[in-house]
């Protein structure tokens, strides 16, 4: 399973990199104008920062919800750098611009997906990866974890290959049932990757260690 950072925060990014393990960026208009990144052109300018630092895909998100901006942008975004991905919302303009984008070999990522329904017509025009929001199903009550296990099994049956992104992950219990029912790729905040690395007794038995260590050399 893939590791992507879901932030726009280069400190961050260069963070979960020097790790090791950071496949990809996620980032989105909200994460954006988190950091206080305004106007098209700073926005541009950033997605080529996040690309100078990971080497993977990055995904960069359109504003336009028409089919003919959708198209306007993507292209735009996609000629910043070979790394872009472009970033369409789960509507019917954007299952068209994805059709489109596939056409011309430009790498597409379907957000926010909430049904195996929507997964299967992102999967149908091409995408490159489709995101499940869990978290947010989680928030109203629904297993997240139920829906990407669903698609998984479907896209094994129909033979898709799209792969599937889980996003809006929220802790790193989330990262472990993603990568038991068939995710491809997880997206996460730094903090829920980091998380991934504690364990009570890891701490513990690494202060016995050093403890021992520091007794066997007295």
């Amino acid at each position: 399973m893939k590791f992507f950072i879901d932030t726009a925060n280069l400190a961050q990014i260069k963070e979960a990199n020097d790790l090791g393990i950071l496949d990809g960026v996620t980032t989105n208009p909200s994460l954006m104008a988190k950091e206080g990144i305004k106007g098209e052109e700073a926005v541009l300018k950033h997605y080529v920062d996040i690309c100078n630092i990971v080497d993977g895909d990055v995904s960069a998100e359109v504003i336009s919800t028409d089919y003919a901006g959708m198209i306007a942008e993507g292209e735009k975004l996609a000629a910043l750098h070979k790394n872009i991905v472009v970033k369409i919302p789960m509507i019917k303009d954007g299952i068209k611009a994805i059709k489109y984008f596939t056409s011309k070999g430009i790498k597409t990522n379907c957000t926010l997906i909430f049904s195996a329904g929507q997964a299967i017509l992102a999967a149908k025009a091409g995408a490159t990866y489709i995101s499940p929001f869990v978290g947010r199903l989680d928030d109203i009550s629904f297993d997240g974890m139920e829906l990407i296990a669903q698609i998984a099994h479907i896209y094994q049956v129909q033979g898709y290959e799209s792969q599937i992104l889980a996003a809006s992950i929220r802790n790193p219990i989330h990262i472990i049932k993603s990568a038991e029912v068939g995710a491809h790729v997880i997206t996460s905040p730094l903090s829920s990757i980091l998380a991934l690395l504690k364990h009570p007794l890891t701490d513990s038995g690494l202060a016995q260690f050093l403890a021992d260590h520091a007794k066997s050399n007295n």
